[in-house]
């Protein structure tokens, strides 16, 4: 009897002990963070909006999607020898960065419902493989706004 009451606690102990280990791998979630969000005013019926995603987690993640009361039709692109390609996800490394930049991977927001003009604000809402949904207010800008010439 007592070798079965010992086996049953340890089968007890190691279940407690996995399910703990379980609940401590929340720490291997993605950590994100936007910064430097912003949209040159649009010029057209379309627009382009750049940004920062830093990633502080020990866990990668994709950007898979972005929606706005702007736009239906909000897509990802990267430039590669100079041309524009649409993307299904953008990578956002484990302890790293995704970078949205003019002359480089960026969002568009097509067939815009209203054109925005500087000192607006336009909600966009990041949708992830991983993390949870963020809201984000990207600030209007002049058309030709250019943070990293600056």
């Amino acid at each position: 009897m007592t070798r079965r009451t010992t086996a049953l606690s340890a089968a007890v102990a190691l279940a407690a002990a996995l399910a703990l280990t379980g609940c401590s791998s929340d720490s291997g979630k993605p950590e994100l963070k936007v910064s430097g969000a912003y949209m040159p005013q649009p010029v057209m019926d379309m627009a382009g909006g750049f940004l920062t995603i830093q990633n502080t987690g020990d866990t990668a993640d994709k950007l898979t999607s972005v929606t706005s009361p702007l736009s239906d039709d909000v897509t990802m692109h990267e430039t590669k020898d100079q041309k524009m390609l649409a993307v299904k996800a953008f990578d956002i490394p484990a302890d790293g960065e995704l970078k949205l930049a003019r002359g480089g991977n960026h969002l568009m927001f097509m067939e815009l419902k209203s054109k925005p003009k500087q000192g607006d604000k336009v909600s966009i809402e990041l949708h992830f493989e991983k993390a949870d949904p963020i809201t984000v207010e990207l600030p209007v800008e002049a058309a030709n706004h250019n943070p990293q010439q600056h």
